[in-house]
């Protein structure tokens, strides 16, 4: 079954992705307008069959207010770093990797900070890069705003959604 609804802001720019249930609530309670169905039908004991959206547009549109910057979190630069190991290119058994170590006073943030998968977390250890010979893929940096929603976008494949169904 589908995990995720897409959800667009009144004005049809992308907003966020959220559980099916609650895909399901915002259209039951009238407060979006479904553009796209999943083939699923969920049954309800009283018989009643619900189609489980796919898209959703909120009536209203909802002023953005936007942080100047994108929060640090792991979940955020394992998305900034597609969700590959910057080192090998590995996309299983990831964590965050301090480019400067933290015991030597590395700060976590986005600029220090870039996904690695275990082994090669492990073969760092407690180096940088350079004294470790490993070599990064891609330079690390704090996203924007706009761009961290194109990379989400990309990621859910929101982009061929919104494509089919005319939206852009």
């Amino acid at each position: 079954m589908i995990n995720r609804t897409i959800v667009l802001n009144g004005d049809y720019s992308f907003l966020n992705t959220v559980n099916w249930r609650r895909g399901v609530i915002l259209a039951i309670t009238g407060k979006t307008e479904v553009l796209k169905y999943t083939d699923k039908v969920l049954h309800t004991a009283d018989g009643l069959e619900i189609k489980i959206p796919l898209v959703v547009k909120l009536i209203k549109v909802i002023r953005m207010i936007y942080r100047n910057r994108v929060p640090y979190s792991k979940k955020n630069v394992l998305t900034r770093d597609n969700n590959q190991c910057v080192y090998c290119g590995s996309t299983h058994d990831l964590s965050v990797d301090h480019i400067i170590p933290s015991s030597r006073g590395g700060k976590s943030s986005f600029e220090n900070c870039v996904a690695s998968c275990r082994p090669c977390n492990n073969k760092k250890n407690d180096r940088t890069p350079t004294e470790a010979k490993m070599y990064m893929r891609v330079r690390p940096y704090a996203p924007t705003i706009s761009e961290f929603f194109r990379i989400r976008m990309k990621q859910l494949d929101i982009d061929k959604f919104l494509k089919d169904i005319g939206v852009y």
